[in-house]
């Protein structure tokens, strides 16, 4: 993550030398209006950064989280179909590119990459920013309206990030059946909320029925086992904030806990987690609790004591939204 030269850190750099020059008032005053429009109701044609300062208080405000958070659920993936490596990425919505950073980190190389946004301002922001990191520097920044008269062509991945929110669910429904006409693979990311998770599952299933399977989170394509208005699937990444980024968000901590929900499935032969860690690991006295989401579509708890030896060490090491059990290690009892 500290790495200069990784796209973290490359990242970090193109962000600082851009809010050098913005006053923290301004870039904070920026990002108290545009958290009263994200909350509030946008129609699909207007789009809600509307200018540079906008856009550099975006920027600043969300990209290294969406970062995180979608590299998170790339990382995901590129597990459930590791001889997999996209060849061409579409960035459906994608502002000042935060997801085409995150295919970078995630696949290293060259691709064809194309950043489709309403928002003509944020699209020339993200390509000066894309100036930072070789394998940017060629992608295509096109302005489109993004819903129900978007068009794509054929390409190896779509990213859908932080999106649907601004969508009516007619323009939901209709991006998601463009999506899947087009892309091989589709990865969705939504805010970690009640609200988001039900967005999610809603294309989750449109993209099921167009015959993708699942390849992450779930460990299988059939219908969510959590109860839509009891609970919620969702994930949380590490994100770590510049001097300049705690004074634009008014925080003090120099990390923060981004919550998100996601999918990513695909037309390719993959092969998802056994199961999928989805709350925090309890860690008790001798054992520890976890709930898992499993291949025959059901939501168990499993404990893990001393006596599983070298899985015990693995569950004390779990986090949130890992698969489980690791790769690395072979159970030798049956966990019960």
């Amino acid at each position: 993550m500290n790495d200069p030269a990784s796209p973290a850190g490359r990242l970090r750099a193109a962000l600082s030398d851009l809010l050098a020059g913005l006053p923290p008032s301004q870039a904070a005053g920026a990002v108290d209006r545009l958290i009263a429009n994200y909350r509030g109701a946008t129609p699909t044609d207007a789009p809600i950064l509307r200018d540079r300062a906008d856009v550099a208080a975006y920027a600043a405000y969300r990209m290294p989280a969406t970062f995180e958070a979608v590299r998170s659920a790339l990382e995901a993936l590129a597990a459930a179909v590791p001889d997999w490596t996209p060849g061409s990425h579409v960035d459906v919505g994608g502002g000042t590119g935060a997801a085409t950073w995150a295919v970078t980190a995630t696949w290293p190389g060259e691709r064809s990459v194309t950043v489709l946004d309403w928002s003509e301002p944020a699209l020339a922001l993200g390509r000066e920013i894309a100036a930072a990191h070789p394998a940017l520097r060629d992608a295509r920044w096109q302005r489109a309206r993004i819903g129900s008269a978007l068009t794509l062509e054929d390409t190896d991945l779509v990213t859908v990030s932080y999106v649907l929110n601004e969508l009516t669910g007619a323009d939901r429904d209709a991006l998601v059946d463009a999506v899947a006409s087009a892309a091989r693979t589709v990865v969705i990311v939504e805010a970690g909320t009640p609200a988001g998770y039900e967005r999610v599952i809603e294309a989750r299933d449109r993209l099921v029925r167009a015959g993708f399977r699942v390849a992450a989170p779930c460990p299988h394509s059939a219908a969510c086992p959590i109860e839509p208005g009891k609970d919620w699937c969702h994930f949380s990444a590490r994100v770590s904030r510049s001097s300049l980024h705690r004074q634009v968000k008014g925080g003090s901590l120099a990390y923060e806990d981004e919550k998100f929900s996601y999918v990513a499935a695909t037309r390719l032969p993959a092969a998802p987690a056994p199961a999928r860690v989805v709350r925090r690991p309890q860690i008790r006295k001798g054992q520890v609790l976890l709930d898992l989401c499993e291949t025959d579509g059901h939501l168990n708890r499993t404990t893990v004591t001393k006596r599983h030896g070298d899985l015990y060490r693995a569950a004390r090491d779990a986090d949130w939204g890992d698969a489980w059990p690791p790769d690395t290690t072979e159970p030798e009892d049956p966990v019960s």
